[in-house]
């Protein structure tokens, strides 16, 4: 490893983070952007993401996981430049059990909201006969098209934050 170089470990996590905040913001702005409209019966409807509140929760939970993963990326960055110098221990410690806790965090919301939405997205997608609600997806493809791409990308993004916490729970035992 040459000098100054940081380990290929920390090297990962900031290209994990990275990808990350790059996932969420993908999957916010696909969500967010996301709207059709069609005539119906001579009568204009427009399918917009805050008709399912399942999905405006995932746009919100998805834009802020990539706040945070863009800020956790910069405190790295900072991070490294600081850990050269010789800092409290303990203080490093509560710092690395505050970021193993922000990523478990993170990871459960974004998994959370990304289920609970894909759960909608499934109502619409296939109706349910026995409340009499049709197929929406049928009549509003590209709507439907541009919200799979997002959860997709969501989806990733909970994945990739999942990892990170292992990285996190890594770090964290690694400084008893």
């Amino acid at each position: 490893m040459a000098a100054g170089q940081p380990p290929s470990s920390v090297r990962t996590e900031r290209l994990l983070r990275a990808a990350c905040a790059a996932m969420a913001t993908a999957g916010a702005l696909l969500l967010g952007f996301s709207a059709q409209t069609k005539t119906v019966f001579f009568v204009q409807k427009k399918a917009v993401p805050k008709d399912v509140q399942a999905l405006w929760v995932l746009i919100v939970a998805a834009a802020a996981a990539a706040a945070y993963h863009a800020a956790q990326l910069a405190w790295c960055l900072c991070m490294d430049r600081l850990a050269s110098s010789a800092g409290c221990r303990r203080l490093g410690r509560a710092v690395a059990f505050a970021s193993f806790l922000l990523d478990k965090g993170c990871a459960y919301m974004v998994f959370a909201t990304t289920v609970a939405a894909l759960q909608a997205c499934f109502v619409g997608l296939l109706g349910v006969e026995a409340l009499q609600w049709s197929k929406l997806c049928n009549i509003y493809t590209r709507f439907c098209e541009q919200i799979a791409a997002g959860t997709v990308c969501t989806l990733l993004a909970a994945a990739g934050t999942d990892v990170l916490s292992a990285f996190s729970a890594r770090d964290l035992f690694r400084r008893r």
